[in-house]
């Protein structure tokens, strides 16, 4: 990074105007190592240069915003883009909602998506994931629910990470039954599970106490040819060590 900014100032030293393209690299290398006030002043720098920053300019500073929790500034550089007559794109409102989920804004979230709505922005099913994503996370899986269900209202398909995170936040409420139907479906829907979707229920059966489940699940996750992660090793592990686990388990691993 120090690199970049050091041929860019070399650059701007010869007299070198920079383009926006070389503004938006560097903005976006300052984001990425959450060195935002440095972004924020290049920022304003191209705009006292005479140079108009473009969708891809805010896209990226407040997406930079958000990832260090300045979801305020981040609304706030939203609201300024459009006065200064830059539009924003569905990328755009994807980086905010997903940053005000992330950041457990969720009636921010909620008023920015009924605006998407408003607006007949095409809603794909990143969309809709993120802000399930949101719900499951804040405790709201009744609406987490309800907007998973009207996808295909929608003329959407649900792809293999809304089905996880569907089944995460099933699982984290601890209704075990619905998770493996929705496990179930999602098959029959012709979505493949991945190894985060074995890793997700298989954790829950053994936070839950449902080791026999856990087990089934995890022959039919090495059967695909997929490795338990990190934390599903952690909680295995944990439980032969503190000899909690039962027959089906040891058998498992023998």
């Amino acid at each position: 990074m120090d690199e970049a900014v050091k041929t860019f100032n070399t650059m701007v030293g010869k007299g070198c105007s920079p383009c926006i393209v070389s503004y938006n690299t560097l903005i976006n290398g300052y984001c990425k190592y959450r060195r935002i006030d440095e972004a924020t002043s290049l920022f304003r720098e191209m705009s006292n240069n005479g140079m108009i920053p473009n969708v891809v300019t805010y896209n990226t500073l407040i997406g930079g915003f958000c990832r260090v929790g300045r979801h305020k500034t981040a609304l706030e550089l939203f609201h300024e883009m459009q006065v200064c007559g830059q539009h924003p794109d569905l990328q755009t409102y994807t980086i905010l909602l997903d940053g005000l989920c992330k950041n457990l804004h969720f009636l921010e979230a909620m008023t920015l998506f009924q605006e998407m709505e408003d607006k007949k922005l095409d809603l794909n099913v990143v969309i809709y994931s993120i802000l399930i994503d949101g719900m499951c996370n804040a405790g709201k899986l009744m609406t987490a629910k309800e907007l998973f269900n009207t996808l295909p209202t929608k003329g959407l398909q649900a792809d293999v990470r809304t089905y996880n995170i569907m089944i995460k936040g099933l699982c984290k409420e601890g209704l075990l039954n619905e998770a493996r139907e929705l496990f179930e479906k999602m098959e029959e829907n012709g979505c493949s599970p991945d190894h985060f979707t074995y890793n997700t229920i298989i954790q829950g059966f053994l936070q839950h106490n449902e080791t026999s489940l856990a087990v089934k699940y995890l022959q039919m996750m090495d059967e695909k040819g997929f490795l338990a992660n990190a934390t599903t090793a952690t909680i295995l592990i944990d439980l032969l060590s503190a000899n909690q686990a039962d027959k089906a388990l040891h058998e498992f691993f023998k």
